[in-house]
């Protein structure tokens, strides 16, 4: 990640070796994701199990990154430029670890959404999801070339998946006034879709920190965010209510 080479050559080789963690890390939670959706679309209960039990490496590998970057700061004392490397790979590791947390949780909800009967609406899930694995791929891009311009497209694209999110919040709560026997379900999908719309915050938050470690500041415009669901209002018509 740092252009320059320093007098203790060791030195290089370790903000080489915490950036490749941050890479794997990020493959890792990558995969994670795409494993739960995966399992959702196959309705797949055993590999969603797998993929819960797979978060446990992305954990080990942050624990990696911790102790590196710790022992960075010790050693090396790094400054500048320097400093944001080690700095943003200890931010990164946590965003990717929330990452691969949240696609657990989406596999948790697989398992439980298996022992009911197939709902309509959950084709729209993995279609939002897939917004989120293409802002997660790009990010990881930005980071490995040390890209800001790359990382701020990925920050402003967040809005696309707020807006995804605010439709499918609709689209769930009308099935589920619609029919009560459609609540379990659409209950899971909408907690899945939650998950994937922090997973875009997550992402757009590395982006955040991929600017600073390439600029020393963070982006001076305020995030641009479209979750409106606190506000959603849902109307159904006399026929849904089941009157005449």
């Amino acid at each position: 990640m740092n252009e320059k080479g320093h007098i203790v050559k060791s030195f290089d080789t370790d903000l080489t070796e915490i950036s490749n963690l941050v890479m794997r890390m990020g493959g890792l939670a990558e995969a994670q994701l795409a494993m739960a959706i995966d399992s959702l679309v196959k309705r797949d209960s055993e590999l969603a199990q797998q993929t819960v039990q797979g978060d446990g490496k992305v954990d080990e590998l942050e624990r990696e990154i911790d102790n590196m970057a710790v022992r960075m700061l010790a050693l090396r004392q790094p400054m500048a430029a320097d400093l944001r490397v080690v700095i943003a790979a200890l931010k990164i590791s946590t965003m990717l670890e929330r990452i691969a947390d949240y696609a657990a949780n989406v596999a948790k909800r697989v398992i439980a959404i298996n022992k009911l009967p197939p709902i309509r609406p959950s084709h729209a899930v993995p279609r939002m999801a897939q917004q989120v694995q293409a802002m997660i791929k790009d990010v990881l891009d930005a980071y490995q070339n040390n890209d800001s311009d790359l990382a701020m497209q990925v920050w402003r694209r967040d809005a696309e998946v707020d807006e995804s999110y605010n439709s499918l919040f609709r689209e769930l709560l009308t099935y589920m006034m619609e029919d009560p026997r459609n609540i379990g379900g659409c209950a899971h999908l909408l907690f899945m879709a939650k998950n994937i719309e922090r997973v875009g915050d997550l992402t757009t938050n590395v982006a955040e920190i991929i600017h600073y470690q390439v600029h020393g500041h963070e982006p001076e415009k305020a995030r641009p965010k479209g979750d409106e669901t606190s506000f959603a209002t849902v109307t159904i018509d006399d026929k849904a209510e089941g009157s005449e």
